[in-house]
């Protein structure tokens, strides 16, 4: 059995690093987890959240909303506990504190050689649509690699 709780940064830190390491392969530059968890708590929103079994994270996914259109990131489940109803609670529970601030749409992106997961996006009401996305990095807001 999983619960759906608020990030909380001293117990579930390192514990999100290494699920986003390896779920999304990714530790340098602007994705970095530890850059975007200190970059999320800095917003102070209350809208990151994480999915527990036995004490342990094993899904996470963070909601931001600007006052005119909600967005989904960082959704993330453990390979073991896949298709077992952790990555949909966890939408529903951002979708749930993104409803209660008046947010009316909501938006989310996949990475193109993720695609495949668009089913399950779409298993949960959300449509393609006919966008085109870009994106510019700050690089003075990127800490240097090495």
């Amino acid at each position: 059995m999983h619960q759906i709780d608020t990030y909380q940064d001293n117990p579930h830190r390192q514990q999100v690093i290494a699920l986003w390491t390896d779920v999304f392969g990714r530790s340098t530059g602007h994705n970095d987890p530890a850059l975007s968890i200190d970059k999320k708590l800095a917003v102070d929103d209350g809208l990151f959240f994480v999915a527990l079994v036995d004490g342990r994270v094993v899904g996470t996914t963070l909601g931001g909303y600007d006052g005119h259109r909600g967005w989904l990131y960082s959704v993330a489940v453990a390979r073991a506990f896949r298709s077992s109803g952790i990555g949909a609670a966890l939408v529903r529970r951002a979708e749930q504190a993104l409803a209660q601030r008046g947010c009316t749409k909501i938006n989310l992106q996949i990475v193109g050689s993720n695609a495949g997961v668009a089913d399950f996006y779409q298993s949960l009401g959300y449509e393609v649509e006919d966008r085109i996305s870009m994106g510019r990095k700050v690089a003075g807001n990127i800490p240097a690699t090495d």
